[in-house]
């Protein structure tokens, strides 16, 4: 699945190649750059993705003549939390590549993968402000479910919203 000059990939934590570590490299140079320190799993990355139940999606430019990969414009990390339901932990897209369509893409790409499992749902927190993302979710048909008071800090809060196939 390629949008506007960029290809969609899957990491695969089991299957680790040589080019993997320059893309876990620009995967948490990203994840530094876009979310708070105390939000970020840059020092954590790679244990992250170890785990059994984790996946993660990414978007990179396509090379002119499609040799390798070009640069990472976005991710997005999911967890499956059980035969039921699954987690999307992280959705991050370069703020030059925003609103282009990488984040519905890989969101898309996310759900996909979780419909292939046999997942009932997909939840994700947001926080409220980030009207942007919280009309990326809704399009995508996610509800949100409750506002979570001082989920990200004492005074951020979050919606805590869910996307149920069965509906």
């Amino acid at each position: 699945m390629a949008k506007n000059g960029v290809s969609i990939g899957e990491y695969d934590a089991c299957r680790r190649r040589d080019s993997d570590a320059r893309l876990l490299e620009e995967l948490q140079r990203l994840e530094r750059r876009i979310f708070p320190k105390h939000e970020s799993l840059a020092r954590s990355f790679e244990e992250e993705l170890r785990k059994k139940n984790t996946g993660l999606i990414y978007a990179a430019e396509l090379v002119p003549g499609g040799r390798g990969r070009g640069e990472i414009v976005g991710y997005v990390m999911y967890t499956l939390a059980s035969s039921l339901c699954a987690s999307v932990t992280k959705l991050a897209v370069k703020e030059s590549w925003r609103r282009q369509g990488q984040g519905e893409a890989l969101l898309k790409a996310a759900i996909e993968k979780c419909r292939a499992k046999k997942i009932h749902c997909v939840s994700l927190h947001v926080d409220p402000a980030r009207t942007a993302a919280l009309s990326l979710y809704q399009k995508l048909g996610f509800r949100i479910d409750v506002l979570i008071e001082g989920y990200y800090s004492s005074e951020r809060h979050a919606y805590r919203m869910y996307l149920d196939f069965n509906r």
